[in-house]
């Protein structure tokens, strides 16, 4: 007998080495989660108040938590609830300096002390657990010093949740706290909010993140590459929950060791570098070389949607550059981003890389709804290099008034890489160039060259020497030489000083009632804003060099000039309509339909008067051969 108890001694001593040897593992973001407030990264603001609060005796009885996931609101709640009840042998009052564990410290750090009471409010919404709550706060607390309800999520309370809980919130007992903590502090109804303190937990800066994930890779003695920490931290934004459980996915990933092309190819992101060849490409409008390096990041694993979405941060970090250089102190930045990124910055103007940046921002959602997400990136690389061999629209107007003015239509295709040829300029494609070169012929092709043509052969008429005189800008004429005798002239006046809103207004929007030197009376359309009066007296004071006083009268008013231009449209279709000649038109080609009516000759810049024989339309001639039609 003895013998077997001998024998059976050791069983228990091996049993607890095997239990201590297979204990769970805790994830990085537990084992590392802050147990007071020095441990709390990049809430600076919320500590310093904490701190002068405590030190003063002014602890509020509610606070509001608010803040993107994982950056420690729940966290910050049990250290508060820790700092109200904090006491040892030598301090029995709520204080800020937790270096000495308390004695209810780890019961509350580790959601298990029952005065702390935490609910979830995703899963407790009704009025029934608020009454709960309402029916136990008469009690005072079994050991600690308060009792504090901490109630994550708040925002997903009932209506008549939160409104049960607004009197208990205004006059708690002396012995009861509220924390609340939410994402969504706009659901937040204001009445609570009122009757809480509210502190915004900010998202952590990539640097401080970076700093944070190579101490706790030290720590568990992990080697990390700065590149590939700084890839975990973009990923996060602004997370530290989020950074450390890719972190501990790396860590898996790359066996023990996180490298960079461990981590770009376990999260499907893009070389960095690669990116910037991209960009470069892209701004230099060389097509094919832009569809190669998006077609070899695919291969290489990368979503197409990622990249387009890198491509967009790398665009905004140079215009960040081009007006802050301390953009580039970053550390989640690379190297080369940096280098060339600077460079990016001073050679592209700022209405190009806004129009990439717009470009982008509706392509990425594309890519990201898209059947083939590749097909749809590939086709909106190609829109962003057409895109940076045109010029902006300011720019191009110059060009054709110029053009126009110089008797000359502007022909030629652009020598940009459109096609896949040869780059244009070193940054930026055409777009560049037109800035460095006013000079350059606008691309006129289709239906703009069609229409330029148009334009130039109405203007031969006009004397040699008024084509040639320089183009200058508009200039306002004195008050006494600008003449408005209709709402047609105020439109034209629009047009002339380049203002396309107010002319569309003027047009849409105003019927005419009376108008005198000075003085416009007019109705409003329903749909005209409110505002257009005051801006149109205002324009007109510009405009006129006088001031003009605009009246919306109760009056009726006449047609506006879209419906008077809308009214001749439709009798001059009418009248093409029963012209014997148009009619025999329509009677030789079956199916065909009149779309459109214009007057040919000088009638065309004159009032149109269907009833004149100026206004009358060239006469046509059919063939005699339908083959030669």
């Amino acid at each position: 007998m003895r013998s077997a108890v001998d024998n059976r001694a050791p069983l228990p001593a091996k049993l607890c080495f095997m239990a201590s040897e297979t204990s769970p593992y805790r994830v990085l973001a537990r084992k590392y989660r802050p147990r007071d407030f020095t441990a709390l990264i990049g809430q600076e603001p919320m500590v310093r108040t904490l701190t002068n609060a405590f030190a003063a005796g002014r602890i509020a009885q509610a606070w509001m938590l608010t803040g993107v996931r994982g950056v420690g609101k729940t966290t910050t709640a049990r250290i508060l609830a820790r700092a109200l009840n904090y006491r040892t042998a030598e301090t029995d009052r709520p204080s800020i300096d937790l270096a000495q564990p308390g004695e209810h410290c780890e019961a509350i750090l580790e959601g298990r002390h029952v005065d702390i009471i935490e609910m979830d409010a995703a899963s407790h919404t009704g009025i029934d657990d608020i009454r709960e709550i309402i029916e136990q706060v008469r009690y005072r607390p079994v050991s600690a010093r308060y009792k504090v309800y901490i109630i994550d999520e708040v925002h997903m309370l009932s209506t008549q949740a939160f409104n049960g809980l607004l009197k208990t919130l205004e006059e708690p007992p002396e012995h009861v706290k509220f924390i609340f903590a939410t994402t969504e502090i706009r659901k937040v109804p204001i009445t609570v909010l009122s009757r809480c303190q509210r502190f915004d937990l900010r998202r952590i800066e990539a640097d401080t993140l970076v700093s944070h994930l190579r101490m706790i890779a030290g720590q568990e003695n992990i080697e990390a590459d700065d590149a590939a920490l700084s890839m975990i931290a973009r990923a996060a934004e602004g997370s530290v929950r989020d950074s450390l459980s890719i972190l501990d996915q790396a860590i898996a990933h790359g066996g023990g060791a996180v490298t960079a092309d461990a981590v770009r190819a376990m999260l499907g992101l893009a070389d960095r570098a690669r990116i910037v060849d991209l960009f470069e490409q892209v701004m230099k409008g060389d097509v094919s070389a832009a569809l190669d390096e998006l077609r070899a990041q695919y291969d290489a694993g990368a979503e197409p949607a990622v990249v387009m979405t890198d491509l967009a941060d790398f665009t905004h970090l140079v215009t960040r550059l081009k007006f802050a250089e301390r953009a580039g102190q970053d550390l989640s930045l690379s190297q080369e981003e940096r280098e060339r990124g600077a460079e990016f910055a001073k050679a592209l103007p700022v209405r190009v890389l806004s129009r990439a940046w717009q470009m982008l921002l509706k392509g990425i959602a594309e890519v990201e709804q898209a059947a083939r997400p590749i097909a749809a990136a590939e086709m909106l690389l190609i829109r962003l290099a057409h895109a940076s061999d045109l010029p902006p629209l300011d720019e191009a107007l110059k060009r054709l008034d110029a053009a126009l003015e110089g008797g000359a239509v502007p022909t030629g295709a652009p020598s940009g890489g459109r096609g896949g040829g040869a780059p244009s300029a070193a940054f930026g494609g055409g777009a560049a160039a037109a800035i460095a070169q006013p000079s350059r012929a606008v691309p006129a092709s289709g239906a703009a060259s069609a229409t330029m043509r148009l334009v130039a052969s109405r203007d031969e008429t006009q004397p040699q020497a008024q084509a040639e005189q320089p183009v200058r800008a508009p200039e306002t004429p004195p008050a006494e030489t600008v003449k408005i005798e209709s709402l047609a002239d105020i439109a034209a006046l629009a047009e002339k000083h380049r203002d396309p809103v107010m002319r569309a207004s003027v047009r849409s929007f105003l019927k005419p009632v009376r108008l005198e030197p000075g003085k416009l009376e007019v109705a409003l359309t329903e749909a005209a804003p409110k505002t257009l009066p005051g801006d149109l007296s205002r324009k007109l004071k510009d405009w006129t060099g006088r001031a003009w006083l605009v009246t919306v009268s109760r009056e009726a008013g006449g047609p506006t000039l879209e419906e008077q231009d809308a009214a001749v449209r439709s009798d001059a279709m009418a009248d093409a309509a029963n012209d014997p000649q148009v009619r025999a038109i329509l009677a030789a080609f079956p199916g065909a339909k009149i779309i459109d009516v214009r007057l040919a000759g000088p009638a065309a810049d004159a009032d149109i008067n269907l009833d004149t024989d100026e206004a009358a339309p060239a006469p046509i001639e059919l063939p005699d051969d339908d083959d030669d039609f």
